[in-house]
């Protein structure tokens, strides 16, 4: 073969093993909605079924969402989303768990998070040498890749809770705070040429409390400072929502980075 022709090979199939979707407008849609159906979700299981069963159904739910992502050979729609539901509604849970079955206070739980996600962080640089999520593409890669979005979700459930509770800020005024906060990586990136990896992982901790604020606020009863729409409705109207955004999604192929290769 030509030294050309293996060339391009190799790099048809580095791009083919690709296991995370581009980062498009829709991307960042069903991110904010799945989140919000986390934490929708992960209340209506824990108020209104046995919450030590919801855990461990959610927890099994889980594991076999990320067994299929993982064993995947490529970027597979239904797979990453189903995984990435479930890792919104289990990290809403874990760090739930953490504050009301352990009593760690939501500023202590934050901060033990965002060590927790700076130390994976760290050891992902150490042993790839880059946090790029286009370079997922090896089962280690991956790895790192869904154990950093574990972390970013207990810590965004836990920073939401702490603004919202012990901050005494309201649901919606959290969620507002956070969309304000989720719009500085973004003008960084666009106007000042902030690193492209560190404005991706921002943004996207920073999703997870917008979404499970504004859940909050439309759920909550109106004592508390919500509209009283029941976790219920709320849950159900997000996965009706979701549904519909992948079913767009997987028709379009519209965020699959190795639709040009198997077109």
């Amino acid at each position: 073969m030509p030294q050309n022709a293996s060339a391009e090979y190799a790099a048809n199939d580095y791009q083919s093993l690709l296991k995370v979707p581009k980062i498009t407008l829709y991307f960042w849609i069903a991110k904010l909605v799945s989140t919000a159906l986390g934490e929708a979700t992960s209340d209506y299981l824990v108020f209104h079924t046995n919450p030590y069963a919801a855990v461990l159904g959610c927890g099994l739910l889980f594991s076999v969402a990320l067994v299929l992502q993982v064993l995947s050979d490529r970027y597979v729609a239904q797979y990453y989303w189903f995984a990435v539901v479930m890792v919104s509604i289990f990290g809403t849970q874990i760090a739930d768990v953490t504050h009301v079955v352990l009593g760690v206070p939501y500023l202590l739980s934050t901060a033990l998070f965002f060590v927790t996600l700076i130390g994976i962080l760290i050891l992902w640089k150490r042993s790839e040498g880059t946090l790029s999520i286009h370079s997922v593409h090896t089962r280690r890669r991956e790895i790192f890749y869904w154990s950093t979005i574990v972390a970013t979700f207990a810590l965004g459930t836990a920073a939401g809770d702490m603004t919202a509770s012990s901050l005494q800020l309201g649901y919606l005024q959290s969620g507002v705070l956070f969309t304000i906060l989720f719009s500085v990586p973004v003008i960084a990136y666009l106007m000042f040429d902030l690193n492209e990896i560190a404005a991706f992982w921002i943004a996207y901790i920073l999703t997870r409390p917008i979404g499970a604020s504004f859940a909050d606020w439309t759920d909550k009863p109106i004592q508390v400072g919500g509209l009283g729409l029941g976790t219920g409705p709320v849950s159900a109207f997000l996965g009706c929502v979701m549904l519909l955004l992948l079913a767009l999604i997987v028709k379009t192929r519209i965020d699959d980075p190795n639709r040009e290769l198997t077109n």
